[in-house]
């Protein structure tokens, strides 16, 4: 591994709080691992490559799934095949209102889907967003920068969904605030009479 590699990583841990890096560096060793993609033509219909983990036509090529949990509310699905991973993020979510933003945030994002190359439209069941990377993919980009931009998200949104909600309750203690003034009124002292 060079310098700079070992750099960004070092960069990444330190952003990341000490319970959150062990997950983290699971997530991208196992990422790196399941990565190994290879040009694979379909064995059903001749002059295809399509993504053997979406389709499930050759049992053969589509490798066990491998599941990276920190705890209930936040877990990693990859889906390795010979020729595509898919990559599913449950984020942690844990009250009604993380709930909403997460979904708010992740659905802005699956709309802007053919700006991120990597992103599915859809997300798998049980889910809130996930990835495909394909053979394609990791041919025309450098293989460690995915892994990086993947981990980077998953710091990143659960930063953005903590920053939202802190933002909403700040907004909502105004409001709250400011209309109980307006409703507060004094009342005179020989009105319970």
């Amino acid at each position: 591994m060079d310098d700079t590699t070992n750099l960004q990583r070092c960069h990444v841990a330190n952003r990341a709080s000490n319970t959150l890096r062990p997950y983290l560096e699971c997530v991208r060793a196992s990422l790196t691992a399941a990565l190994t993609l290879d040009n694979f033509a379909s064995q059903i219909v001749e002059r295809h490559n399509i993504p053997e983990i979406e389709a499930q036509s050759t049992p053969e090529v589509v490798l066990a799934p491998l599941t990276v949990s920190r705890n209930e509310h936040e877990v990693v699905l990859i889906e390795p095949s010979v020729n595509s991973v898919r990559l599913s993020i449950k984020i942690k979510q844990a009250d009604e209102i993380e709930q909403i933003l997460a979904h708010k945030f992740t659905r802005f994002l699956m709309q802007r889907a053919e700006n991120f190359v990597i992103l599915r439209r859809k997300p798998i069941p049980g889910f809130d967003i996930s990835f495909l990377i394909t053979n394609f993919n990791t041919e025309t980009m450098l293989k460690h920068k995915l892994v990086d931009f993947i981990i980077q998200f998953m710091e990143e949104v659960d930063k953005e969904v903590s920053e939202m909600k802190l933002s909403l309750n700040a907004r909502a203690r105004i409001v709250a605030e400011s209309y109980l003034g307006v409703v507060r009124t004094p009342v005179p002292n020989n009105s319970f009479k």
